[in-house]
């Protein structure tokens, strides 16, 4: 090395720089690459298949990476140490040391990686090409690298395995809020929509028990005058006990009958047709899997004991997805009224996500569904007249009580 003349060492050592640059970006672009966005590139461009293919085993990668850049690092220190000795006497070897450290982090670390972080594509895609020729030469000292790696990291508890390659809710929904450019706004709230189907339980939206329509199979007579009275579009049907449920009618069956002239209770009590059970907790997403599978579009929420708690239907579900529908949307109106005030006044058994969405309130679901069950949850007791609380941001007077049940509330918004 030091027959070497003094212009073909500093040509050594600026390519030793360029090289230990090259390294460093290429470390930060194939660790800032979108993997989503490579999977795409990846059927078209051979580049982009090379890298995610690279990516598929991180040691192998690293290490070559590591082992380059070190190499590489420490050859330039050799020679700026020849370089220096040469042209200024040993004396200035600490401050050649100092000079190269600096050129490294400016030139071969810090512009390249932060470039590389901007620009992941435009150099891990070319690079792979190098990379992937070094791990083939170096393979067996890179292999050693690795496995004693994993053994250190083995013996401090840490695990080796790759635990990255799933993406989780929290990170879909970032995703999807992050896309505004490319997704338009409603189709993006549907997205985020279905993401949180794992999340909302049956319970959270289902019609309560006490709001189903229902009568005894052994009261014909009852029977046959709710029908000519009725504005649902299915009854339930039950067995001496409202408890006991046996099945359901769907009205467009009945007036089949009827425009057929077939209408008679016997004809009736053979539409019935059997229920279908939901256990509580199970999620919406699986629910309308189960919906798809059964040919269903109502089942009975039943609890660990098998009680009916209510009904779950699939348009339900569905506005989860796309908003609420229309005719729905009247009847959460007709209980939310609002006053000249700001204030609203509201009918407590109205669903509480239904409120939070159309008052862009923040008030929990997780001890309570309605207003009123999270009302009693609070206080822990029957409310008297004119008693007001404090729920989250929000101003809860009770303003009637009618049978030791709470019949109308008014809520305001707290800045």
């Amino acid at each position: 090395m030091d027959s070497l003349s003094t212009p073909w060492l500093i040509i050594i050592l600026l390519g030793l720089i360029l090289a230990s640059a090259f390294f460093s970006s290429t470390e930060t672009s194939m660790m800032a690459i979108n993997r989503y966005r490579l999977k795409v590139l990846a059927k078209t461009n051979k580049n982009a298949k090379r890298t995610e293919r690279l990516l598929e085993n991180l040691d192998h990668l690293i290490g070559t990476i590591l082992l380059g850049n070190n190499l590489v690092n420490i050859f330039a220190a050799s020679i700026a140490t020849i370089l220096a000795i040469k042209l200024w006497g040993e004396g200035s070897v600490i401050l050649a040391s100092l000079a190269l450290t600096f050129i490294i982090l400016v030139f071969a670390e810090t512009t390249p990686k932060t470039f590389a972080a901007k620009n992941p594509e435009k150099v891990a895609l070319p690079a792979s090409i190098v990379i992937d020729l070094f791990i083939k030469l170096f393979k067996p000292f890179v292999w050693i690298i690795a496995q004693i790696s994993q053994v250190i990291l083995t013996s401090l508890g840490v695990k080796t395995q790759n635990e990255n390659a799933s993406i989780t809710s929290e990170e879909l929904r970032m995703v999807v809020s992050d896309a505004k450019p490319i997704i338009a706004s409603t189709y993006q709230k549907m997205l985020l929509n279905i993401i949180d189907l794992e999340q909302v339980k049956v319970e959270d939206i289902m019609i309560p028990r006490n709001e189903l329509i229902s009568v005894d199979i052994n009261k014909p007579d009852k029977l046959l005058k709710q029908l000519e009275h009725i504005q649902h579009t299915r009854l339930l049907t039950y067995d001496t006990s409202s408890d006991n449920i046996t099945g359901l009618l769907h009205m467009r069956d009945i007036v089949n009958l009827y425009a057929k002239g077939d209408f008679s209770i016997e004809n009736v009590l053979t539409l019935i047709r059997t229920p279908y059970f939901v256990p509580e907790g199970t999620s919406l997403a699986h629910q309308l899997a189960h919906f798809q599978t059964q040919k269903r579009r109502l089942g009975l929420v039943v609890d660990e004991y098998g009680e009916v708690r209510g009904a779950i239907v699939v348009e339900d579900i569905l506005e989860e997805i796309v908003g609420q529908f229309t005719s729905n949307q009247n009847e959460i109106i007709d209980e939310i009224v609002k006053q000249e005030d700001g204030s609203y006044l509201v009918d407590p058994r109205v669903n509480i996500r239904e409120l939070n969405l159309l008052l862009q309130l923040n008030l929990s679901v997780t001890k309570a569904k309605t207003l009123n069950g999270l009302i009693l949850e609070t206080l822990q007791s029957i409310p008297k007249h004119d008693v007001s609380l404090k729920i989250d941001n929000v101003l809860i007077d009770i303003v009637q009580i009618s049978e030791q049940t709470i019949k109308l509330v008014r809520l305001k918004k707290l800045d």
